[in-house]
């Protein structure tokens, strides 16, 4: 019988994983009862959005619980099914307010490690390994609409994933970068605020929602990843400034991937140390992080294995008392998947890096430009245009392609700064990301065509309409009533006779904002999972057309 066909409950009880959480648990068949049923749906509610509290009660409604350690902005929840197990109107209803950037599907431990950032409004942060951006958009979520997060991820197709992921959610803050965490850039040059290092790891912790781990997984696993491991978090320690914080995560339970990891960095920093996990999460079921462990062979056994010392318990007592300051998660302990959370802090006093003699400095006529993909600052000539079209122009906007993009002040700041490169001894003028590559970033608020300003974007049509008094009208809230219904209707009976093109509809009474084209009728601009959502909110029968 191939391993394909062992039933999983067999495979889980044969397995080499089981065997390495026998020597690392007294207890491990608790930890195999709470390791094997699929996993609940569980979702994060996005508090950017204006009607969060009614998706809130949509969820309460069908018998979702909120999760009590959650805290933060916005809520989450566990949902009365497991994971992909909805059906009919449900289902719909939950892929069209993910669709729409109203709540993000998220197994819950993967909530933590945002949590314990603790992001502020107004600050600069670096999610290092970003895809597929659930943590992004919950970073998102604690910044407001104040700061940036630069989504990081070095796999080209996982690049693209990150994008939708954070086009559909919707916020700011975001800008989507592509590189090897190991070499990203320094820039903005000062450092991050607060750094996410959420590694690629050997999943032990994830049985619940990836079988396949049960037959897979083996002790050398984590030893071959164990040196990427630390190459990232020794990077994102370094790129955060002094008094920032470093939250290093994995979804693994092997103390090679995770204590082993924290103790080597700690080993090779100076004027970082670690703050009690426990502490910033006092409601979370979670372990004492450990400062000793056995090698294993791949037989999952306790074996004499020469390994790195990198790899071994650290012998150093300043480093070993503070490894009890992360975390482990169990699966059975907190009814989902096994996680380890670790927070690295800088000290205000850390020692700065070497500064060397500047040789040359670059003028902006000597660097290579930006791709002509790259986002940047909406031109001139482009303002005009949206300027006349709106009647005023929205602050912090930038166009990518025929796209404009709302943003932050501190994007711009980051892209209007000086940076280095050749170790500091070349300084490059700001006005540009180059050495970053930047894929996109931000709400996409508009397209352009022909020169004109096209249509406004249904995602940020409340952003836009108090802000535009040329692109927004007010009406009563029968009519947009009658436009969801498909009903035809002219612009003189919609009482926007004197506008031409994209239009934002505000209902005066639910202050609901719909994104319209007007031209022989008014049209709303409006995909099928939007018009359906803003069909049920306001009691109306659904109907399945949808606008392109």
């Amino acid at each position: 019988m191939s391993q394909s066909e062992v039933p999983w409950d067999q495979l889980a009880r044969e397995s080499i994983l089981l065997q390495a959480v026998s020597v690392w648990r007294d207890d491990p068949e608790n930890w195999l009862a709470g390791s094997f049923d699929r996993l609940p749906e569980t979702v994060r509610v996005n508090p950017l959005r204006s009607d969060s509290e009614w998706t809130e009660g949509w969820l309460e409604g069908i018998g979702s619980e909120r999760i009590g350690w959650f805290i933060g902005p916005g809520s989450a929840w566990t949902l009365p099914f497991n994971r992909g197990a909805a059906e009919g109107d449900i289902r719909e209803m939950l892929a069209d307010l993910h669709e729409t950037g109203r709540l993000t599907r998220q197994e819950a431990v993967s909530m933590l490690p945002a949590i314990a950032l603790d992001a502020q409004p107004g600050e600069v942060v670096l999610d290092m390994c970003a895809s597929p951006g659930s943590k992004t958009t919950q970073i998102s979520e604690h910044l407001g609409e104040a700061g940036a997060v630069f989504a990081n991820e070095v796999v080209n197709s996982r690049v693209n994933m990150l994008v939708t992921n954070v086009q559909r959610h919707g916020s700011r803050t975001p800008v989507v970068v592509h590189h090897d965490g190991r070499y990203i850039p320094r820039v903005p040059e000062s450092g991050f605020d607060r750094i996410l290092v959420d590694v690629p790891c050997t999943g032990s912790g994830t049985t619940r929602k990836n079988p396949d781990v049960w037959g897979k997984w083996l002790p050398s696993g984590g030893r071959s990843l164990h040196d990427l491991q630390v190459a990232l978090l020794s990077r994102a320690v370094a790129l955060v400034k002094p008094g920032g914080r470093v939250v290093y995560a994995t979804c693994s339970l092997d103390p090679v991937e995770d204590e082993a990891v924290v103790a080597e960095v700690l080993r090779n920093s100076e004027g970082v140390d670690m703050k009690s996990v426990m502490e910033l999460l006092p409601d979370v079921p979670g372990e004492a992080g450990r400062t000793d462990w056995p090698s294993l062979d791949d037989g999952g056994g306790v074996a004499v294995v020469e390994i790195p010392e990198s790899m071994q318990p650290p012998s150093e007592q300043g480093i070993a008392s503070q490894l009890p300051r992360s975390m482990r998660v169990w699966n059975d302990k907190i009814g989902g998947g096994g996680f380890f959370l670790a927070v690295l802090e800088k000290s205000e006093d850390a020692p700065e890096r070497p500064a060397p003699e500047v040789e040359v400095k670059m003028t902006a006529e000597e660097v290579k430009p930006d791709s002509d993909n790259s986002p940047r600052p909406i031109p001139d000539e482009v303002a005009s245009v949206v300027e006349s079209a709106w009647g005023a122009l929205p602050d912090d906007l930038w166009l990518r392609g025929k796209r404009l993009l709302l943003s932050t002040p501190e994007v711009h700041d980051v892209w209007e700064s000086e940076r280095s490169r050749r170790g500091g001894r070349t300084r490059i003028p700001g006005g540009r990301w180059r050495p970053l590559k930047v894929i996109h970033l931000g709400l996409s608020a508009a397209r352009l065509r022909g020169g004109d300003v096209e249509r406004i974007v249904a995602g940020a049509a409340h952003e836009l309409a108090p802000r535009l008094p040329n692109a927004s009208s007010e009406v009563d809230g029968d009519l947009i009533d009658a436009l969801l219904a498909d009903e035809e209707m002219s612009p003189d009976e919609a009482g926007v006779n004197a506008v031409r093109g994209g239009h934002i509809l505000i209902d005066r009474a639910t202050r609901d904002c719909v994104p319209v084209w007007v031209g022989v009728r008014v049209s709303l601009m409006l995909g099928k999972a939007e018009r359906r959502i803003l069909s049920l909110k306001r009691g109306l029968s659904i109907t399945e057309k949808e606008e392109e």
